[in-house]
């Protein structure tokens, strides 16, 4: 693990700690209120976690936001692995990536050219240029991440119709909502060009 990552994470711990501390000393967990099974049959208590039945609002925000730092966690591998697992580049000798020129231009069936030539003005030029890779491994992943999703949608809806158990709707929900992303992002990083530009800008 990199210096920089155990500092921050030394750095929450030391803040979430006395906060979750404080917290707990809030109100009493309360007394379960379950449903009559002989008039219904759904089950929203049952779970695979024991769980509080009551959280003190200190308790929610202590909560809300680990859930945050978490989803700022998930983002930024989400952007590294965009950025360097897949993203297709050139190396030249020193390390750095190649430049490709921004006017390159490729023929069309039609006897055309097609190219990059729309983004290219007087004052704007393209930077970098890294085509898109199409390799399989984007197939197959986005091929795996449909399958996932139409599951946990079906474990969701099964649930919605049977026993309405609430940590299952969490986790099938979270199933299939993170398939959606990986969805996104294999998209993003397989099957769509990489272009920087650069722009000279008059400031007045």
């Amino acid at each position: 693990m990199r210096r920089g990552t155990v500092v921050v994470v030394v750095v929450v711990a030391a803040v979430l700690l006395p906060m979750w501390f404080v917290a707990s000393q809030g109100e009493p967990p309360s007394e379960e209120i379950a449903i009559d099974q002989s008039v219904n049959e759904i089950r929203p208590l049952d779970g695979f976690v024991d769980t509080p039945n009551k959280l003190s609002p200190s308790q929610v925000g202590v909560i809300v936001w680990v859930a945050l730092l978490v989803l700022l966690g998930v983002l930024a591998f989400f952007h590294r692995f965009m950025n360097r697992a897949a993203r297709p580049t050139e190396r030249s000798g020193n390390g750095g990536v190649t430049p490709r020129s921004g006017r390159e231009s490729e023929t069309a069936p039609d006897g055309g050219t097609v190219g990059r030539s729309w983004l290219v003005t007087e004052d704007r030029w393209i930077v970098e240029y890294a085509p898109a890779s199409d390799a399989i491994e984007g197939l197959l992943a986005m091929g795996l991440l449909s399958v996932l999703t139409i599951v946990f949608a079906a474990l969701f809806t099964g649930e919605y119709f049977t026993l309405a158990r609430t940590q299952y709707f969490g986790i099938y929900a979270f199933g299939m909502f993170m398939s959606l992303t990986g969805l996104t992002v294999s998209y993003y990083a397989w099957f769509m060009p990489h272009i920087e530009v650069a722009e000279r800008r008059e400031h007045r």
